[in-house]
């Protein structure tokens, strides 16, 4: 599953410069996710960076963008393969 931020979401700034893909933008009231881009750090880290530093846990799976491992995976590969 892609990550969404919830309307709890302070605008701290911590999480937008742990994304390694770029997915995390301020949006008009909160940060706001990419789910084209978002792996949930699948690919870069054992747990999603942005949710180990949320200070107010706003940021969750986010159920309009089922994805399994496998996929985030095969996401993560071809986010790679257009960044070279």
């Amino acid at each position: 599953m892609a990550l969404m931020i919830t309307e709890e979401c302070i605008n701290c700034d911590v999480c937008e410069p742990e994304c390694p893909n770029g997915a995390l933008a301020q949006g008009d009231d909160i940060y706001i996710v990419d789910p084209a881009l978002c792996t949930e750090c699948v690919g870069h880290y054992a747990s999603p960076q942005c949710i180990e530093v949320c200070p107010v846990d706003c940021i969750v799976q986010d159920p309009a963008h089922v994805e399994s491992r496998d996929q985030l995976q095969t996401k993560f590969e071809s986010l790679l393969g257009s960044a070279a």
